[in-house]
């Protein structure tokens, strides 16, 4: 695998970066998204950090800019334009101030933070209060004079308004640095002009931003509605500008646009609740952005911090988890799940997306599989779909090593279930086993049918269940109520006291609940919170049985996919006789009304608790009537938040109106 030949990975990525890099930079046509290539970065850095011998002095690590586009003059900075240190969750930011306060003990902090927007950084130069020259940020060192194009702007002021108490700002060198954007509503019309026209549409604002600066026609600039948005002001005398805050005033007397959020603070638990608001809002922003600036408010102390490197001691930028991840395909399994269907999954080196840790994802199918082209050691770019769930979105082919293969699924299959028989019906995507009465899917829907969620028998786990099937003991899930103590203690994992027990536990469960035993059965679509909502719809299993698609579509959250699952199932006749031998072995599922308390709410648990597991608590919420949720939405009642609490989803739930209690007010509840 490619983790095994670090020093040839660390090539393809320094080359595969420096062409994106000229592509975006240079060329202004990237063919990647920001998040694929801060992903294949990231991956180099960590590589290198590893390898320090394969580093060298070309690689994209080693410097922070790239080569400025021919055509445009290049303009040396009075003052550098530095890059901030990236920081992802609460802990980042408090070893941040750690580190601060170890150097400056006993100094009180004030925070300045901002949204940080997602254009071109660009400095405009006035003297004497006129507009006399424009540079975009280049190497940090060295930028593009763009003046003529930035003179185009309509909001960038040929010549800063003159206010009380800020006169002296209009005498000598002013320097104001911000970011050349495009609206997001801009953006969107330019790209309806460009449909109607016939002609491509743009990628994103922030590259259109970007590549129309550096146009070398101004009328085309002009053309095009961009905005600049201040962030800082910079003197000869670095004492007439004391505080960040007071930048931005001084910014909004001067007649430059800048952002109304920004604010200040003296705590980081006010810092945190402001990135998390802004985590739950930024959608509804002018601007895209992928996350904030905080500063140490007071410009002598952030000087005195001093720069590390490339970064300043008194500032970082908080990042918001990224949408999209790059990572490497270890392997592609396939799963087989409980209805028979052979579903491929990619199993991958674990990366961060969108604020959680994953390490595979579905690919749904061997169509999907082709249409992707992806196969062992890609290099492949995920996202999650709706934030939940990981998807595989492309294959970075330029990565692949030499020897790689495609997948043969139908080899694959053989490969991995030697045993078993795939077929695919006409009409459809998926290979399902050939017969739901093979050993392999007669254990899964026996696990599942024991397993906690459904009727929970105790003992009757996996290795006891494999025990039952190896035997032949039981050719359906109905067979486990044939079970008897003298066939357990012919098996070799039995004896009386363990068969007795097992026996005794499955005796127990002639009676469960419904919505369980509904579970239990195993029909596609159907989780437990789905079977909790039919159960409480129709009361009976002859009800559910006989019920209509349309019935059971208008079941709150039941559609109709998942409606025509359930129908489908309880028209088939090999489940019908399933039922029929469940009955004639005296299983009678039971339904109870759900009572407490609870009836009406819905809870999301997040966090860990301490009296209980989140299934227990889920268990409890239902066994009250109350609705258990596995993610906040606008009709989520409680958001009962344990230990360790992401401030995104506090922040969400005040965003809905959700009331937000601990565990002891949580068991409160439970108690009434």
């Amino acid at each position: 695998m490619m983790q095994n030949q670090p020093e040839r990975r660390i090539a393809e990525l320094r080359r595969l970066i420096n062409q994106y890099s000229y592509e975006y930079h240079a060329l202004d046509a990237p063919s990647v998204s920001d998040a694929v290539y801060d992903g294949l970065f990231g991956e180099l850095k960590t590589l290198e950090a590893q390898h320090p011998q394969f580093i060298t002095i070309d690689s994209p690590t080693q410097r922070v800019g790239n080569k400025l586009l021919e055509g445009f003059t290049k303009v040396r900075h009075k003052t550098r334009m530095i890059s901030l240190n990236d920081v992802f969750d609460v802990a980042e930011v408090e070893a941040w101030v750690a580190r601060m306060d170890k150097l400056m003990p006993g100094t009180t902090h004030e925070f300045f933070a901002d949204i940080k927007m997602d254009g071109l950084a660009c400095s405009l130069v006035y003297e004497d209060g006129i507009l006399v020259q424009a540079v975009t940020r280049g190497d940090s060192f060295v930028g593009e004079d763009v003046t003529s194009n930035v003179r185009t702007i309509a909001n960038v002021p040929l010549s800063l308004h003159s206010a009380p108490g800020y006169e002296y700002f209009l005498r000598g060198r002013t320097e104001v640095r911000g970011e050349v954007v495009m609206l997001k509503r801009d953006f969107e019309r330019l790209n309806e002009a460009q449909k109607a026209a016939g002609k491509p549409t743009f990628a994103n604002p922030r590259n259109l931003a970007a590549g129309t600066i550096r146009q070398l026609d101004p009328a085309l600039v002009a053309s095009r509605p961009l905005h600049f948005r201040g962030y800082d002001i910079l003197r000869d005398d670095p004492a007439e500008v004391p505080t960040n805050s007071f930048a931005y005033r001084a910014l909004t007397a001067l007649g430059i646009a800048r952002n109304a959020q920004a604010a200040t603070f003296t705590s980081i638990d006010d810092v945190m609740a402001f990135v998390a608001q802004w985590d739950t809002a930024r959608g509804d922003l002018p601007f895209n952005t992928d996350g904030l600036v905080i500063k140490i408010n007071d410009r002598a102390l952030f000087e005195q911090l001093g720069i590390v490197g490339k970064q300043p001691r008194g500032a970082v930028a908080y990042k918001y988890a990224a949408e999209q991840a790059t990572t490497i395909v270890e392997d592609i399994v396939i799963s087989i799940g409980r209805t028979g269907a052979a579903t491929p999954v990619a199993v991958f080196n674990p990366v961060q997306v969108a604020g959680t840790t994953v390490q595979h994802a579905s690919l749904h199918n061997a169509d999907e599989i082709a249409r992707l082209d992806v196969r062992r050691g890609d290099t492949v770019v995920i996202f999650k779909a709706g934030d939940i769930i990981p998807q595989v979105e492309s294959v970075i082919t330029e990565l692949r090593p030499k020897d790689s293969q495609p997948i043969d699924y139908e080899a694959e299959l053989a490969r991995q279930y030697p045993e078993l028989e795939f077929i695919r019906p006409e009409g459809e995507v998926v290979y399902r086993v050939k017969g739901l009465t093979g050993p392999l899917i007669l254990k899964r829907s026996l696990q599942h049918f024991a397993s906690k969620g459904a009727l929970d028998i105790d003992t009757l786990g996996e290795k006891n269940v494999e025990a039952l099937v190896d035997a032949g003991l039981v050719s359906d899930i109905a067979d486990i109520y044939n079970v008897t103590k003298e066939q357990l203690l012919t098996l070799e994992r039995f004896a009386d006291i363990s068969a007795t027990k097992l026996v005794e536990a499955i005796a127990h469960k002639k009676h469960p609940e419904l919505e369980r035993f509904v579970y239990g059965l195993g029909v596609r679509h159907v989780g437990i919170q789905t079977a909790i909502d039919v159960v409480e719809r129709f009361e009976s299993l002859d009800a559910l049985r006989h019920a209509t698609i349309d019935e059971l579509a208008s079941v709150t959250g039941v559609g109709g996919i998942v409606a025509e699952s359930i129908a489908a199932w309880f028209a088939d006749d090999d489940n019908l006789s399933l039922l029929d031998k469940f009955s004639a072995l005296g299983v009678r599922p039971v339904y109870q009304q759900k009572s407490g308390g609870l009836a009406g709410s819905s809870f999301v648990v997040t966090g860990t608790l301490e009296a209980m597991g989140r299934d227990e608590a889920a268990e409890k919420i239902r066994s009250r009537g109350g609705t258990f949720q596995s993610a906040v939405g606008k009709d989520t009642t409680y958001l009962v938040a344990g230990g360790k609490v992401g401030a995104s989803k506090l922040a969400k739930a005040q965003r809905y109106g959700t009331k937000i209690i601990d565990e002891k007010a949580f068991l409160a509840l439970l108690a009434e």
